[in-house]
């Protein structure tokens, strides 16, 4: 089995700690295994990465699936404003939340944040997601594609359905199309408007 000698250490630290290579990463460029790599910074005494700074390396290095807009004109100035003023009224904001996630009954509404999404934030529209919320006496595969429409996606990128069971026979729904969340999976995009909202907080509030 190849072994490193002591003339490496300067090298794996530089790889390790400056440029931040994995013990994976660091044997491919020795030409040596894993537990080579681990032995010898177990021998040399040096610390390696918690499993929490691990992920966070993953996530920084992670790029990004969004392009925001620079240069925006007055309209899509306000666009932003409302935008990120309706995810701080409606959207999933807990410290768990590792997606943009805005739920709402609202059609206008609906269209507005789509409309901040697409042209302020720049996303990519094969990772948007809706998820419907919908009563047992209400007809799941119509509302779906009523929203489609509403929303501009494909019927594919619908998650299936939630339905509840627990309606009151005769009573009008205060949602004839159901709910739905508009989802977005990027935890940068989620950090992005966390961010804009707290810059809001802090100028206004």
């Amino acid at each position: 089995m190849a072994k490193l000698g002591s003339d490496n250490l300067n090298l794996i630290k530089k790889l390790y700690y400056q440029d931040c290579h994995s013990v994976r990463q660091i044997a491919l460029v020795l030409g040596v295994s894993l537990d080579v790599v681990y032995h010898f910074m177990r021998q040399h005494q040096l610390k390696r990465r918690t499993t929490i700074e691990s992920n966070k390396l993953i996530y920084d290095r992670k790029p990004a699936t969004y392009v925001l807009k620079s240069h925006l004109s007055k309209s899509e100035e306000k666009l932003k404003n409302i935008g990120i003023t309706l995810y701080w009224g409606e959207g999933f904001k807990a410290s768990t939340a590792n997606l943009v996630d805005l739920a709402n009954s609202d059609v206008q509404m609906v269209k507005v944040f789509l409309r901040f999404l697409r042209e302020i934030c720049g996303i990519k529209e094969d990772r948007l997601r809706i998820y419907l919320y919908c009563y047992a006496n209400q007809k799941p595969l119509d509302l779906i594609k009523f929203w489609s429409k509403i929303c501009q996606v494909s019927l594919r990128q619908f998650s299936q359905p939630y339905i509840r069971q627990d309606y009151q026979e005769g009573k009008k729904s205060k949602m004839p199309h159901g709910m739905i969340h508009i989802r977005y999976g990027d935890k940068k995009l989620l950090k992005q408007i966390l961010t804009w909202i707290e810059d809001y907080k802090k100028e206004f509030a």
